[in-house]
């Protein structure tokens, strides 16, 4: 039997992870937080800080900036619901792995597969996974290339993740709506992310 997945997004400060987290918590049974941040600075840090004293202590924690699709396989073995929180940070570790590691031709394809990993992972069993992610193209073109094929990359990301889900939610002033429900659906074209 296939997972069940759900997509929470919105714009910074929306109440995306708070939404996320009432959600699975209202869902019961054990539940693991796949965190992607790496703490580099003292802002993050007291941003990972406050995302912790928030959560019940009975959640189990996994920390995945990379090859998050291990700790996901994991998770769906022993947890009844997950957390993935957040997937923009987590493409933003991949972009700047693949900045350094790849020709920029192979950056879009790299993350691609490991986001397809990912979802592959969350699939793999009966657990309930929320992922929850940004809504980073609504603003300003960027100015920066980095910042355009970021912002590019992060939206393809989420209508892969927002097709392989069940549900999607979107988040604003803490009031979550259910796009999923609402979309209108035309496959007059068949895309492939």
């Amino acid at each position: 039997m296939a997972g069940k997945i759900v997509l929470v997004t919105g714009g910074a400060r929306s109440g995306k992870s708070t939404f996320a987290e009432n959600y699975i918590a209202a869902n019961g049974g054990k539940i693991a937080y796949i965190a992607t941040s790496q703490v580099l600075d003292e802002e993050m840090r007291l941003r990972v800080k406050r995302h912790r004293d928030r959560r019940p202590s009975n959640w189990y924690t996994y920390e995945a900036p990379l090859a998050a699709h291990q700790a996901m396989e994991e998770a769906v073995q022993n947890y009844d619901g997950i957390i993935f929180d957040c997937v923009t940070l987590y493409a933003t570790n991949l972009l700047l792995k693949a900045c350094n590691e790849l020709d920029e031709s192979l950056h879009y394809q790299y993350i691609m597969d490991e986001i397809n990993k990912l979802v592959q992972s969350a699939k793999s069993n009966n657990s309930l996974v929320v992922f929850v992610t940004n809504e980073v193209g609504m603003g300003i073109v960027p100015e920066h290339a980095l910042s355009r094929e970021y912002r590019d990359i992060a939206g393809l990301v989420n209508q892969k993740l927002a097709a392989a889900a069940d549900e999607v939610y979107f988040v604003v002033c803490g009031l979550a709506v259910d796009f999923k429900r609402l979309a209108v659906n035309i496959n007059r074209c068949n895309h492939e992310f």
